[in-house]
């Protein structure tokens, strides 16, 4: 299994950083104002990686450490950058039991990276999920909002080639 890596570095543009100083400006006197300050955020940036959380804790004053572990226990926030293909394989009972996690593994290999990554082309990116609501099609994962079914290792490949 590939170890874990940041593989894209940040690229943040200034539009995004003025985007994201003037919600800063407009909530940060607020209560409760860090959740909100965080979602807008990734609305624009896509993910937090610690650069702007820095930002965001140059703005508010709150300390970068607070800001880390509220974007760590809340898993509607991402560290990392989610690729041009968003690929999600269920590893709910289902599709784990007819070998998703097989694909899951065999996905890691092949992209070269570990689930929460994306690849350095920004390209593809690797999460699981715990059900999509195909079960009958297991296992399942889907690219964006494609859904494909009844996988072996063996489709892999050419599912692949169809984003390439």
């Amino acid at each position: 299994m590939p170890e874990k890596k940041q593989t894209v570095p940040f690229s943040g543009t200034k539009e995004q950083e003025e985007a994201l100083l003037e919600v800063i400006a407009g909530l940060k006197d607020e209560p409760g104002a860090l959740m909100p300050i965080l979602q807008k955020a990734q609305d624009i940036y896509g993910y937090l990686p610690m650069e702007v959380q820095k930002m965001i804790s140059d703005g508010t004053g709150i300390p970068l450490e607070k800001i880390y572990g509220v974007v760590t226990f809340y898993s509607q926030f991402s560290l990392s950058p989610k690729g041009k293909y968003r690929i999600s394989v269920c590893l709910g009972t289902a599709c784990y039991v007819k070998g998703s996690g097989d694909i899951y593994n065999a996905l890691m290999e092949k992209l070269g990276i570990v689930g929460g990554e994306c690849t350095p082309d920004g390209k593809f990116s690797l999460d699981a999920c715990r059900c999509v609501g195909a079960c009958g099609l297991a296992p399942v994962m889907m690219v964006n909002d494609e859904v494909y079914g009844r996988l072996t290792v063996d489709d892999i490949d050419d599912i692949l080639a169809k984003y390439e």
